[in-house]
């Protein structure tokens, strides 16, 4: 199980939100890929780095590794990668311990991956859908969550409170996009209405992110317009400042919030779907309806801009979110291979609490993590460079996929 990536600023590989990583890579290639430049070799690059990784955890028929690493242990220590000594224990799911949200969303994965790759490798983007397919018939044919089957590996860390329809029915979508074989456009067309929370999209909650994806065909098929658009339609009501069902709020300073920590992955996220909905719409010609309020492609794009600018320095703090970019950004976050001094220069083995003084550090961290979009500001735009606020402090992956397919849509000339 060489590959893959952390979540976050551990040393632990959690499958679940790793997945919905690489799903988000792959679409912002699909979307946005036209515009990356020379940016689209490194993004394939980092989408085969997981798909390769996925193709091993999937390697034996009806079983799939759901996580590396012994988070409990894990946790304990601040060590580098280069030095970590703790467990590296394997969880798995398979047909007497099933986990059907975890192997749906790495078929999800391994379908965009497989999209994202085939005008460049058709070969390998042949063997990733094969995979995936395999992987949603596994997935879907032993159904339970994978909580109860890895149980403390997952729980608290990365537990699916909504449930697993949502992902078998973002891996059956994906599967249509990547295959246009009927019958998963069947799946997902009959089990859409068995999930709720229209607003919500991250690594556990697939169902507006579902409903935008799928209604890049629904809006020219009459028969399944009326499943999918108004609910789209719905999340993007939910978002808009003024719209009178907004769910989320927004900060003084413009930045959208969702309950929870690490509130960026949020951010990312929706404003990923807003720019993908808006492009849709504007094919097919459409604005969105919330009250008295008549929203086009624009507004939704504007609000887009508006949390990407946030993001990179345009806020009360004048803090660019982004490490490495700005004059003003987080120095003190929450990574080990960050914070620790690397190998270079400190050769001697660190132990799992001898990295204590790093962290307890007043000092900026000596590896700058260029790139890395950490958890954000509180609701009042107020900011803690702290190693100890890791929910403000510490980067993610899934907070960074969606900001890939963002910046390539606006680092084009011009917005349209």
């Amino acid at each position: 199980m060489v590959g893959g990536y952390y979540d976050a600023g551990d040393n632990v590989k959690f499958n679940f939100p790793m997945a919905f990583t690489m799903s988000m890579l792959g679409w912002s290639v699909l979307e946005f890929g036209d515009l990356m430049g020379s940016e689209l070799q490194n993004a394939l690059e980092a989408i085969r780095w997981g798909s390769d990784y996925f193709l091993k955890a999937t390697k034996y028929p009806n079983i799939v590794v759901a996580q590396v690493g012994n988070p409990i242990a894990d946790h304990g220590c601040w060590e580098r990668p280069e030095d970590m000594d703790t467990p590296r224990t394997s969880y798995f799911v398979s047909q007497k311990r099933p986990g059907s949200e975890l192997s749906a969303e790495i078929a999800a994965a391994l379908a965009a991956s497989s999209m994202a790759f085939r005008k460049t490798d058709p070969h390998y983007s042949n063997l990733l859908l094969i995979k995936a397919m395999q992987v949603f018939d596994f997935a879907n044919k032993y159904r339970g969550s994978y909580n109860n089957s890895v149980g403390a590996g997952a729980c608290p860390f990365y537990c699916d409170i909504s449930g697993y329809m949502d992902e078998l029915i973002w891996g059956a979508a994906w599967l249509y996009k990547a295959s246009n074989r009927p019958n998963y456009r069947d799946f997902v067309k009959a089990n859409i209405q068995s999930i709720g929370n229209l607003d919500e999209f991250g690594w556990d909650c697939k169902h507006a992110g579902i409903n935008v994806l799928v209604s890049q065909w629904a809006m020219a098929d009459a028969s399944s317009r009326d499943l999918f658009i108004p609910n789209a339609d719905k999340f993007i009501c939910s978002l808009l400042p003024s719209s009178p069902t907004k769910s989320v709020s927004y900060s003084k300073g413009g930045l959208l919030f969702k309950p929870g920590g690490c509130n960026l992955q949020h951010t990312t996220a929706l404003s990923f779907l807003l720019i993908v909905y808006a492009r849709y719409m504007q094919s097919a010609k459409k604005t969105v309806t919330c009250g008295n309020e008549v929203a086009d492609p624009a507004r939704l794009i504007n609000l887009a801009k508006s949390q990407v600018d946030y993001i990179l320095g345009k806020n009360p703090l004048g803090m660019s979110y982004m490490v490495g970019y700005g004059g003003k950004y987080p120095e003190k976050i929450h990574h080990r291979g960050s914070t620790l001094p690397s190998v270079d220069m400190h050769p001697q083995h660190i132990q799992c609490r001898e990295g204590d003084q790093y962290f307890k550090s007043e000092k900026p961290n000596p590896n700058i993590l260029t790139g890395a979009v950490v958890g954000g500001p509180a609701e009042d735009d107020s900011f803690q460079d702290s190693r100890y606020n890791a929910g403000q402090s510490e980067p993610t992956t899934y907070v960074n996929a969606p900001f890939v397919g963002l910046l390539a849509y606006f680092n084009k000339p011009t917005i349209s």
